[in-house]
């Protein structure tokens, strides 16, 4: 599904780089974390393979194609979920408006499906009255909800993460990372999360380490 060839990125001088020569496969209906200390560039990677920036070096493809003739700003729509730490909320908006503006702007099947939404934010745990208040007066592990319920209402079978269990408390990254691996295995996406925490890792089908400016997949 998703193939990263020769990629490299660096800020200033290639000699410099984060990683280099970078070749590795991400499958629809699995998981991933991508892990490695602060600094590593593992954030720097979901930017690249997000569309969100260009690598220095390589390419990217997802379906056998470059993402560069996709076009980053079609791929981004199209094609690609992002769940943010800091929830990247509306935050003028209901959990409801959040997830129907979302589905708008991706043009989602379930466009204009109020019913649907509902039925996602419910299924991750919200209450009715939940659902219509401002975004911000909720907790944080709802408002992570409130962004992977926006990213189940969505038709991007790609759908990374960056830090998703970094704000919550240990009882709310297991629930959190349970729903991600049934985004990924029953909803058959492809999920890949960047985490510097040893038991998300450890729950995902696979994982890569990033050190040394080089990519290993963990044992």
């Amino acid at each position: 599904m998703l193939a990263t060839k020769n990629l490299g990125y660096w800020y200033d001088r290639p000699e410099n780089s984060l990683f280099s020569d970078v070749n590795l496969e991400f499958e629809q209906g699995q998981s991933y974390a991508i892990v490695g200390q602060s600094g590593s560039g593992k954030t720097t990677f979901l930017s690249l393979i997000a569309g969100l920036e260009k690598p220095r070096a390589g390419e990217i493809d997802y379906n056998g194609r470059s993402i560069n003739d996709i076009g980053l700003t079609k791929y981004r729509q199209q094609n690609v979920s992002i769940v943010f730490q800091s929830y990247n909320l509306l935050t003028y908006m209901s959990p409801l408006n959040n997830l129907l503006t979302a589905m708008a702007v991706t043009k989602s099947s379930h466009q204009g499906d109020q019913k649907y939404a509902k039925e996602m934010l419910r299924k991750l745990g919200l209450t009715a009255e939940q659902m219509t208040k401002n975004v911000q007066r909720l907790s944080g592990g709802q408002q992570q909800r409130v962004a992977i319920a926006r990213t189940m209402c969505c038709d991007a079978k790609l759908v990374v993460a960056d830090e998703p269990t970094g704000n919550l408390d240990e009882e709310n990254t297991q629930e959190v990372i349970q729903l991600f691996q049934e985004i990924a295995h029953e909803q058959n996406r492809c999920v890949i999360i960047v985490t510097h925490e040893p038991d998300v890792a450890a729950v995902c089908d696979h994982a890569y380490r990033l050190a040394h400016h080089k990519f290993s997949l963990e044992a």
